[in-house]
């Protein structure tokens, strides 16, 4: 019995002797009032027998508390028959008095008080998050633990419950398992229950039984303890930052302090505890010991490498179609190797989330499943314990956001990253799709920054042979990718980088970093700033994304100013997913659009008064980004087919809505038809303006008197789908002008157009009067890329250790020991991970002698 239950039952206790008090204030008045005292007497046989069916329940018949019970009731009942008696009331006044205090002293005596600890784990799997604890709980005398495996359901795709699973019935013989009906959680209160599952009804996938959701189990114990159910290579999602466990949950795991600021900081401090992660336990002991491999991988297994495949939920739901072909590409690359034994364990959710999320791509994930186990291509894990799997291999492959490479990291076996949109072997010309990612162009020349956070430039006009010719000038961080910095602005002369996922902007002289300028330390989530920055006059202006300010940097003198107090106009949230519309500067002011209507925020560079715009537009379907045509703004729509010419200084407002016949979008990942990003660029000639498509499946002119638009054929040839995976499919193309004045106000007269191609990164200048065109060869010193592939190295903040899939670096090289980069370091990835992960090997011990103390 635990301690909470027989506080429990002392409180009753005294709440009886209490009422025996006031029963004899009340018999001593000269008339006392019988229906009062009747109903007080029978409150208290009520909790008398309330007490008395506990405590026979948890121990059985024949205890001295029980007897005393039942003679505390009959004394009860001859008190309400004696009422009207002075002198027999009297008496029995005396020895109901004397009942307490000998039930107070058999419940001392009989009733242990020992703590009791239960763990409610729901999959097998998933058990390696509570094992440690439960171990330490388990070998402490003075603590009686136990495991409860609880049921749960999957979801259809309407939330409804469906089949129900109990998975008590896996755990190893050294894990006694108790039935979930046979622990009777509201008679026996224990003192900690430690839980798992975070989201209550908030996963749409499964859930578990509505009995154990936190918010129910909060009121049952004294302490309510959630574990994570995952581990981190040192990020954490934003949905993970505030699930409802949280809130009922007397404390919260964390696997370091590292991880505190990914969670609401509504959170109390003290509810966090950054002790560390059973996982982490787990793999280290069992890496030390591993066991035996069943008898039917020995044979796969003898004499070959074993590479661990990990399919993960994120990567399915982020590219279905995408993750399918990478699925068929990697069976391919091991099928027939005699040196590497491809061992394949999905995530113990897949299946179940294909049916209730993704049910048109079912049938597609079961026949590649049949066809591996069919074809025998390797090893197909489903077994319970995934730890002695990873004791057993060699190497990871698979995604970067899952907790499995946490497990691989903190043993130091390396990780080879998976790009789910990489389907074949890198041909010869495929590292443009990776290395050319776009440019800034400035007075000073083209920067690019690529392979990671490393900075090329080139001068701004092509040579004699058509060529800009990139060149290596520094490194913009330790990290081997993480997409930190994303663009280059020049101001009066100064070249600064300016961050994206970073919190600082780097100044440039001669092409290095001549200094840092560090930001407010805000978060540590990725997507701090929007990809581009904004010079307005003087001002250097970083437009945020999950960063809480608009960051303005004035370059005269060095002076940051952080707008923390904005409108919520440029950023929203629709069907779930953060939208954030386009921004442009004109003149003394900052704009910024709306995603989803037609308000503009207007920032006076200046002095950063704000003013709100609603622009009184008939179509309000929100504004992805923004072109200038040296007289308005193209206002071009995140959603649907308004395009908007606006002239911010009169208000004047002109909407084309009309467009060629078959003209519609695609969504580039899932592939469905849609309305979203049509347009991603105009450029203006005469009385016609040229928009190129972003999702849209044409370019198109309009005539901006008439309205008309037409399909207009491009004089360059664009492909009409990307090459292959090694390049970005998100945006077709876009049109940049070659500026001939970069101190004077934009000029399209005469202007020299471009168009860049994202589906085969080629770069056109070409002319709309005559058609003519040529391409303007973005070229790259072949050995320069090389020798600054990184390889094996820290990835980001979020990815410890690992190397990437890229053209370099193919999945067959990793299988063959054929890495560009640095090579593999064992004891560096350790020490990378140590960093995360606080007391690894110990940090089940440590938790439960915390919440036993607490207890």
């Amino acid at each position: 019995m635990s301690r909470l239950l027989k506080k429990q039952l002392f409180s009753i206790a005294d709440s009886l002797d209490k009422a025996n008090k006031i029963l004899e204030k009340n018999l001593l008045k000269k008339k006392i009032d019988q229906q009062a005292l009747t109903g007080l007497l029978s409150d208290c046989q009520e909790s008398a027998i309330t007490m008395g069916n506990l405590i026979e329940k948890l121990y059985g018949e024949g205890t001295r508390s029980v007897k005393e019970l039942e003679d505390y009731c009959e004394a009860l009942y001859q008190m309400t028959l004696s009422l009207l008696n002075p002198l027999a009331r009297r008496e029995l006044l005396g020895q109901l008095g004397k009942h307490i205090k000998r039930l107070k002293r058999n419940i001392a005596e009989e009733v242990s008080g020992r703590l009791e600890v239960v763990f409610f784990p729901y999959k097998i799997s998933m058990w390696d998050s509570l094992e440690s604890i439960w171990k330490a709980a388990d070998a402490d005398p003075d603590c009686d633990a136990y495991v409860v495996p609880i049921p749960y359901y999957d979801r259809d795709s309407e939330g409804q419950f469906k089949e129900m699973h109990y998975e008590g019935g896996q755990y190893p013989d050294s894990v006694p398992v108790i039935h979930y009906e046979e622990y009777d959680l509201e008679s026996r209160l224990p003192d900690v229950v430690f839980i798992h599952n975070p989201y209550d009804n908030y996963n749409y996938v499964t859930s578990v039984h509505p009995r154990y959701y936190s918010k129910n189990l909060k009121g049952l114990t004294n302490l309510l303890v959630y574990v994570p159910y995952f581990s981190t290579s040192g990020g954490m999602s934003e949905a993970q930052s505030k699930c409802i466990a949280y809130y009922y949950a007397d404390y919260v795991i964390m696997q370091s302090e590292k991880m505190r600021r990914f969670y609401d900081p509504e959170l109390p401090a003290g509810k966090l505890l950054p002790m560390g992660s059973p996982k982490f336990d787990r793999i280290v002991h069992i890496c030390q010991n591993p066991p035996e491999p069943p008898e039917d991988w020995k044979k796969k297994m003898a004499g070959k490498k074993v590479y661990f495949y990990n399919t993960s939920l994120g990567g399915m739901l982020g590219n279905t179609p995408g993750f399918l072909k990478k699925m068929e590409y990697v069976f391919q690359c091991f099928e027939g190797r005699e040196d590497a034994c491809l061992l394949w364990r999905p995530h113990p959710l897949l299946d179940s989330t294909f049916e209730s999320v993704r049910p048109k791509y079912k049938p597609v994930y079961d026949k590649l499943k049949e066809y591996f186990i069919s074809n025998d291509l390797g090893i197909y894990d489903n077994t319970p314990e995934i730890a002695d799997t990873i004791a057993l291999c060699d190497a990871y492959i698979g995604d970067s956001g899952t907790s499995v490479t946490s497990l691989f990291g903190i043993v130091g076996k390396p990780m080879f990253i998976l790009n789910n949109n990489i389907h074949s072997l890198p041909k010869e010309d495929d590292w443009r799709g990776e290395v050319i990612t776009g440019f800034s162009l400035t007075e000073g020349g083209a920067w690019m920054i690529t392979q990671g956070n490393k900075l090329y430039h080139s001068s701004a006009e092509p040579d004699e042979e058509n060529r800009m010719k990139f060149q290596f000038s520094c490194d913009l961080s330790d990290y081997a990718s993480g997409s930190y910095y994303g663009w280059v602005q020049c101001v009066n002369g100064v070249y600064y980088v300016c961050p994206a996922n970073a919190q600082d902007i780097l100044m440039l002289k001669d092409g290095q970093i001549e200094k840092r300028i560090p930001l407010e330390d805000q978060l540590d989530q990725g997507g701090a700033f929007y990809s581009s920055a904004v010079c307005c006059e003087k001002y250097l202006f970083l437009i945020p994304n999950n960063y809480p300010a608009i960051v303005r940097y004035d370059t005269s003198n060095g002076e940051i100013r952080y707008l923390s107090d904005f409108p919520d106009v440029f950023q929203s949230v629709n069907r779930g997913e953060k939208q954030v519309g386009g921004v442009a500067a004109w003149k003394e002011y900052l704009y910024l659009t709306s995603p989803v209507d037609d308000q503009v925020l207007r920032i006076h560079a200046e002095t950063l008064n704000q003013q709100i715009i609603t622009i009184g537009s008939e179509g309000s379907c929100g504004c992805a980004g923004i072109s200038f045509d040296g007289e308005a703004f193209w206002l071009l729509p995140y959603e649907g087919k308004t395009v908007k010419r606006w002239n911010p200084e009169n208000g004047e407002i002109k909407e084309y809505t009309e467009w060629p016949e078959g003209f519609t979008c695609f969504h580039p990942v899932r592939e469905y038809e849609c309305e979203g990003f049509p347009f991603s660029s105009v450029i203006v000639n005469k009385n016609d303006a040229y928009l190129s498509p972003n999702w849209g499946n044409m370019y198109v002119r309009l005539d901006l008197d008439s309205g008309e638009a037409v399909q207009w054929i491009p004089p360059v040839p664009i492909p009409d789908d990307v090459k292959n995976g090694y390049y970005g499919k998100w945006t077709k193309s876009y049109f940049t002008l070659k500026i001939k004045d970069f101190t004077k106000p934009l000029d399209f007269d005469g202007a020299e157009y471009r168009l860049f191609s994202l589906y085969d990164k080629k770069l056109y200048q070409f002319d709309l009067e005559t058609n003519d065109y040529k391409e303007i060869k973005l070229e790259f010193d072949m050995d320069e890329l090389k020798a600054n592939e990184p390889g094996f190295k820290e990835s980001s903040q979020w990815l410890i250790y690992a190397c990437c899939e890229n053209s370099f670096n193919s999945l067959s090289d990793f299988l063959d020991g054929n890495i560009t980069g640095n090579q593999f370091d064992k004891d560096r990835q350790i020490r990378g991970f140590s960093q995360i992960a606080a007391n690894p090997g110990s940090s089940g011990e440590l938790i439960y002698r915390f919440m036993k103390n607490k207890a």
